[in-house]
């Protein structure tokens, strides 16, 4: 049975390409050895890859994984959280509700770079809304709420807590 978190492959490709520019506005955020920056490089370029249809979502979920042990190789916890927003955007060829999760690990990395700037995650959120065209909208709008569907990431765990949950609730809040 295919989960409603899943999105068409068509739909995947769009919210990828979204899941993108979240992931990729934090990267500077990762510092770690060049293998580790090495391994989230080859996921943004999969990931770029698959949005634009040069690649298939057969050919990226056995990859889908790689990205995220990048993050135990980080310096700091704000880079663990940016190589987990490229490991998300990279397992939306998987499952698109993992564009959520991209997102949501941007926002957790930019609030702990910017401990004392609790204003720069509400930022972080109006960055991505307004970065989101009408068809990738849609498309999000069309996953269910966090922690309301078992079947996927926005299942009850890792996402739906600290300020990942609180920044997957607000993009849902304001995409719907």
């Amino acid at each position: 049975m295919v989960s409603i978190q899943t999105l068409s492959d068509d739909d995947r490709r769009l919210v990828a390409s979204w899941a993108l520019d979240c992931a990729e506005r934090v990267v500077p955020l990762f510092h770690a050895d060049a293998t580790a920056r090495d391994v989230l490089d080859d996921a943004m370029a999969r990931t770029r890859a698959y949005s634009a249809g040069e690649s298939s979502a057969a050919a990226e979920i056995s990859k889908r994984l790689t990205a995220g042990r990048a993050a135990s190789a980080a310096t700091t916890p704000a880079g663990a959280a940016a190589a987990r927003s490229v490991a998300q955007a990279a397992a939306v060829a998987h499952m698109g509700a993992h564009a959520l999760g991209a997102a949501g690990y941007a926002a957790k990395a930019v609030s702990l770079a910017h401990p004392h700037a609790p204003q720069a995650v509400e930022e972080e959120i109006r960055w991505q809304i307004a970065q989101l065209s009408e068809p990738q909208r849609a498309a999000l709008g069309l996953l269910p709420l966090l922690g309301t569907d078992t079947s996927g990431p926005l299942g009850p765990g890792l996402l739906t807590q600290g300020i990942v949950g609180e920044a997957i609730r607000e993009l849902q809040a304001q995409i719907s």
